[in-house]
């Protein structure tokens, strides 16, 4: 990896919240659907929470809990039934440039190359050649593809993929990352590698995440504190902060500490479905 932080590049600064407000506020959201026999479904029902400027968080709960519909909600793809959503103070009203989306679905331009792929969203704002050469040089270099920059994706390993997602998405200097579970579709090898690599990225952006898993060991590996969402409908069951200090490693599985916050989210995730059940 290159030698230059992320800290001394201008483009990858993080962008300044107001004073003492949180990154992301998530204010007694709803979601309902219509059904076919024209009832309503409920997948979230006031979900309120903050993320702080900085932080890694990471949602996690039973399947159909909500989780990525409240990504979509945060990234402006869906609006809620009722709630606010703020990022950096201002409020949600559909997708934006202060968001920057990484899906578990390879979701690159098949048509343009690894550089191409990154640059895609600095070249729609107008951004001069000179600039996007030096930002997209950095981000291709930081997830390990310099060597690849010119090729397509259908050249790509599914994990290759994933970091020029990532490195797209860091590209445009978002105030916040969302990514539903962007190593999920990975083999455990692959995945494992991701993971290392995305601590390495986030410690040299220090962006605010907001991470979806169904994984509890990816999720205390990954996060600063992690959200457990109850079932059906959604909701913010518990809040826990991850005692175990930066930087992170694989060896960090083994520890008291991590053994103990895994079995009580584990725990909380058992009895929400026991309670639906």
């Amino acid at each position: 990896m290159g030698s230059v932080s992320a800290a001394s590049h201008r483009f990858a600064a993080p962008q300044a919240a107001p004073v003492n407000a949180p990154r992301l506020q998530v204010d007694k959201v709803s979601l309902r659907y219509k059904k076919p026999d024209g009832g309503t479904f409920t997948a979230l029902e006031q979900v309120s929470f903050e993320v702080p400027d900085q932080q890694f968080a990471v949602l996690v709960g039973p399947s159909g809990c909500g989780k990525s519909s409240l990504l979509y909600l945060t990234a402006g793809l869906a609006e809620p039934t009722s709630g606010e959503i703020y990022v950096g103070g201002q409020q949600v009203e559909g997708p934006g440039a202060d968001r920057g989306m990484v899906f578990q679905s390879y979701t690159l331009f098949p048509w343009l190359t690894v550089r191409q792929n990154v640059e895609f969203g600095l070249k729609r704002r107008g951004m001069p050649a000179a600039q996007r050469k030096d930002i997209v040089d950095y981000y291709v270099n930081e997830v390990g593809l310099s060597g690849f920059a010119d090729n397509y994706a259908k050249q790509l390993s599914g994990g290759m993929m994933q970091r020029v997602a990532i490195a797209r998405a860091l590209a445009n200097d978002p105030q916040i990352l969302l990514m539903d579970e962007p190593f999920g579709a990975l083999d455990s090898q692959t995945r494992l590698q991701m993971q290392q690599l995305l601590l390495r990225v986030w410690g040299n952006s220090k962006k605010t995440v907001l991470f979806v898993t169904h994984d509890i060991d990816e999720a205390i590996l990954l996060g600063d504190r992690v959200y457990v969402m109850g079932a059906r409908p959604g909701r913010i069951k518990q809040i826990l902060d991850v005692p175990i200090e930066r930087p992170r490693s694989l060896d960090m599985v083994m520890e008291r500490s991590f053994i103990e916050m895994k079995r009580e989210i584990f725990g909380l995730l058992h009895d929400d479905l026991e309670e639906v059940h």
